[in-house]
């Protein structure tokens, strides 16, 4: 039922900035839990950050904490994700996901099940 589609990847040097927004099927952003993930060529998928849509505290990976900010638009079913002073390291294909809320998991342990195509994100050094 859910539908997401991310945009706003591109390139930038290191340093920079980009805002990825995640355009969700209707009723999604403020009822499911939604994060951001990353995955780089060889590496394992990384949880960014996760957050419960219906008003809870996100909670952010280590390697992007202080950097990265999660935001939501409840009325126009958008999550997006600001990432400032970016770096090399951030390179990946960035991925918007969502799952079902249930009080028993937060959000930050629950396995998404569905998710966006990816958007490409390439910071040079």
């Amino acid at each position: 039922q859910v539908q997401l589609e991310e945009s706003g990847g591109g390139s930038v040097q290191a340093g920079g900035s980009l805002r990825l927004s995640c355009a969700a099927s209707a009723y999604t952003v403020g009822s499911f839990c939604m994060g951001w993930f990353r995955q780089a060529p060889g590496k394992e998928r990384e949880r960014i950050v996760t957050l419960d849509t219906r008003g809870g505290t996100p909670v952010y990976a280590d390697s992007v904490r202080g950097r990265f900010t999660i935001s939501q638009d409840n009325a126009r079913n958008t999550l997006f994700l600001q990432m400032d002073s970016l770096k090399p390291e951030d390179t990946a294909m960035y991925y918007c996901a969502a799952v079902s809320r249930i009080v028993a998991v937060p959000c930050a342990k629950r396995p998404y099940t569905f998710w966006g195509q990816g958007t490409q994100v390439t910071v040079s050094s």
